[in-house]
């Protein structure tokens, strides 16, 4: 199988730690080296799609434009 390749810089292997499933979306915990966790929300047919299960290893991808950080 050919190495999976895409534009994105911030590409983060993990393994799922834990779902939730919701009616339409489902909640992705992704343990990544080194304790850090990337929580984040797809539809649900992708995660059915993807077939997720805990222990399952995975990358996170993040393309994002804005990072909006905010305090009190």
């Amino acid at each position: 199988m050919k190495t999976m390749q895409f534009s994105a810089r911030n590409a983060f292997k993990g393994k799922v730690k834990k779902l939730v499933n919701g009616p339409v979306n489902t909640e992705v915990t992704v343990d990544l080296p080194g304790g850090g966790e990337i929580v984040s929300v797809i539809t649900r047919s992708s995660a059915e799609r993807l077939n997720l299960k805990e222990g399952k290893e995975v990358v996170a991808v993040i393309k994002a434009s804005n990072v909006i950080i905010a305090t009190d």
